[in-house]
């Protein structure tokens, strides 16, 4: 049986002020006319049925989830009360969804992702599905062939070739690397067999189950506990267990210590919606290089993305500027910053009272 997770979970704290806690970014429209959850169940929806298509995300974002995805089933929304990282979630839905479905194969997925090209997306996850079919203790990734030296993603570096399913090759990964600098991020276009890191999973579930029981034993123990839970006290004992998980993603927690990980290189028109510069790059532009949305003024501006939502905004003499203004806040920041918009919201939560910063 073929199953689906996306993980649905993050804050998107680097899209604020339109990306807030009530409403975090894979709820939102950011590209289209849809949502990022829904276009990752549409997406996901030319392989397999929504009944078996899951959803990871926190407890408060349950009543979204429905209002957004309609035929999703209630028992495929899984809610953590806390965030604890990927290794977590990925082991309470791999319970959940073996539970429901013994030995499933569990393809996983973030919310958050832009794919151009969706054949090409379905092509690889369904030669990824295959090998997992034929080699039930392997994990497959699949890997984004780099278009530009990208130091907002981790890397994969593969080696030979193990095997080929529906003409693509799946390549053995001989390490995860993290984040680079620019230099590091030039070699790693240089050298050729580097590919980003698309945070794109196909595994058994008892494959990763074991893997979380090997690596992250304490992890498994408690998951263990929860998913021994009947249904009617199953949020009960979560919401007592789970800030007893191990803290960490799945990449520390487990892919950089298992064998057996492979990948798939692939070209789908695939960017990480993780800050304003990525819709910047995917956005039509003015012929000043503008990303413009909403009632706006500009003169003399170059290379900016300007989005209002009732306010004029007037722009004099700028460039490489990201100006976003909504009821929750304004945002004026340079482009080069976007990566640190977490760091001004963190120093708004120091602000006292009357108004100073802390720290």
């Amino acid at each position: 049986m073929i199953c689906a997770l996306i993980m649905a979970g993050g804050k998107g704290e680097r899209f604020w002020p339109l990306s807030t806690k009530e409403k975090p970014k894979q709820f939102l429209n950011l590209i289209g006319n849809d949502t990022m959850l829904q276009m990752t169940v549409k997406r996901l929806r030319n392989i397999i049925p929504e009944e078996r298509i899951f959803i990871v995300t926190g407890q408060e974002y349950f009543k979204l989830v429905k209002e957004q995805l309609p035929n999703i089933p209630d028992r495929n929304i899984i809610l953590e009360p806390v965030g604890k990282n990927t290794a977590a979630c990925i082991g309470l839905s791999a319970f959940t969804i073996d539970k429901i479905y013994k030995d499933s194969t569990m393809i996983v997925v973030p919310s958050d992702h832009m794919i151009e090209n969706c054949d090409n997306f379905i092509q690889a996850i369904s030669a990824g599905i295959e090998f997992i079919e034929d080699n039930n203790n392997s994990i497959v990734t699949l890997g984004i062939m780099p278009s530009r030296p990208e130091t907002g993603y981790g890397y994969i570096r593969y080696g030979e070739t193990c095997a080929e399913y529906k003409k693509f090759n799946i390549k053995e990964v001989e390490r995860f690397v993290e984040k680079p600098n620019v230099e590091t991020a030039c070699k790693y276009i240089d050298e050729g067999c580097y590919l980003w890191n698309s945070g794109m999973f196909i595994w058994k579930t008892r494959t990763i189950l074991n893997l979380i029981n090997k690596y992250l034993n304490n992890t498994f123990n408690i998951l263990s506990e929860i998913a021994l839970s009947c249904d009617t006290e199953l949020q009960s004992t979560i919401y007592e267990k789970y800030s007893l998980l191990d803290s960490i993603s799945i990449d520390y927690g487990i892919l950089e210590k298992a064998e057996e990980i492979h990948v798939i290189p692939c070209d789908m028109g695939w960017d990480d919606l993780g800050s304003w510069n990525s819709i910047y790059r995917l956005l039509q532009k003015d012929d000043n290089g503008n990303v413009i949305d909403g009632d706006i003024v500009q003169l003399n501006t170059q290379n900016c993305l300007i989005k209002g939502e009732k306010k004029v905004i007037a722009t004099l003499g700028v460039e490489n500027l990201i100006v976003v203004d909504t009821c929750d806040g304004l945002l004026v920041c340079a482009k080069k910053y976007e990566q640190n918009v977490k760091d001004i919201l963190k120093q708004m939560k120091n602000k006292t009272k009357d108004g100073r910063i802390n720290g």
